[in-house]
């Protein structure tokens, strides 16, 4: 039996004194509603009502157990009113890429603010975000997948050092036209005939992961470009010292070169971009996300909304452009 709907149906129908519209108040049919009564009154060993009478009347029995009803429910209401605010104010871990603006951190925190829920971000490498959502210690994370089937596109490019001695300005960073690999291969001076090497190309932990490695080196090499110029960067502060006294280049996205002061120009392959998916534990509500907090977490790592046109993944390059300028 389930005792919490039938002390409900006991307590309405005294409040209403009238079977038909206690159930029009519980929302329930009113043979459904005298059943209940009668399974409680089967339970309790009496009559609750007095049924001879044109009115319902309540019995002594049931008008000394009215009290305890109702407190039976009123502890009910209270303790589901405790967990719902208990759940609401519980922080929600989130997984998002390292290395992200502070600003745009806080718009996450701010957003589930709005609506009622403490958000905790946690910045990760692309394999713990996976992991830790895999166990449930992230409720949400921003997972790398790869760019032609990705909800969210982030542009990858190459950043390099500013011209020595030139303003480095944020807005003039970005402007480089599109870097095909094969551009960066050797040459030879055409008088010197000196070999000229093209600088390192680092990577970051963020684009470390097998798929988006894999598309890397296989292109530097479909490119002709020696097979030991592309190296994983290390720490990300070591890399942007090297980047900045021009001892390499750093694979990365435009909002990162421009907090630091770095040029950039977008690669022209579109495969090597960054995508991603937002993806929720399965225990939250089997793993979906809510738009607001899909939209806030890919916005925070500078991506766009992908379409996912079979053969046209260049589709979203400007809209993934724009959100990465912010």
């Amino acid at each position: 039996m389930d005792l919490l709907a039938h002390l409900e149906a006991f307590v309405a129908t005294v409040d209403e004194t009238s079977f038909s519209r206690a159930a029009d108040r519980l929302g329930i049919a009113q043979p459904l509603l005298s059943r209940r009564i009668k399974t409680l009154e089967a339970h309790f060993g009496g009559l609750l009502f007095d049924r001879s009478r044109r009115q319902v009347a309540t019995t002594e029995l049931g008008m000394l157990l009215l009290p305890y009803a109702q407190d039976v429910l009123d502890r009910t209401q209270r303790l589901e009113q405790v967990a719902r605010s208990t759940r609401r104010t519980q922080a929600r871990a989130v997984g998002v890429p390292a290395h992200r603006a502070p600003a745009a951190l806080a718009r996450i925190i701010r957003a589930g603010a709005d609506r009622g829920f403490t958000l905790a971000v946690r910045e990760l490498p692309p394999r713990e975000r996976a992991a830790r959502l895999a166990d449930g210690s992230l409720a949400y994370a921003l997972l790398r997948v790869p760019p032609e089937h990705a909800a969210h596109r982030v542009p990858l490019g190459l950043a390099g050092a500013p011209p020595l001695g030139a303003e480095r300005p944020a807005h003039a960073v970005g402007r480089g036209r599109p870097v095909h690999l094969e551009d960066l291969r050797p040459r030879r001076h055409a008088v010197t005939r000196e070999r000229t090497d093209p600088l390192p190309i680092l990577t970051l932990t963020e684009d470390e992961v097998p798929d988006a490695w894999d598309r890397l080196v296989r292109a530097a090499a479909r490119s002709g470009l020696p097979e030991r110029l592309v190296r994983p960067a290390g720490p990300a502060a070591t890399a942007l010292a090297e980047t900045l006294a021009g001892r390499a280049t750093l694979l990365c996205d435009e909002p990162f070169a421009r907090r630091h002061g770095a040029d950039w120009a977008p690669l022209a392959d579109t495969s090597l971009h960054r995508g991603y998916d937002v993806r929720g534990t399965p225990r939250q509500r089997g793993g979906s996300v809510p738009e607001w907090l899909a939209a806030v977490l890919a916005a925070a790592a500078g991506a766009g909304t992908a379409v996912r046109a079979a053969g046209r993944p260049e589709a979203a390059d400007a809209p993934a452009r724009l959100a990465a300028r912010g």
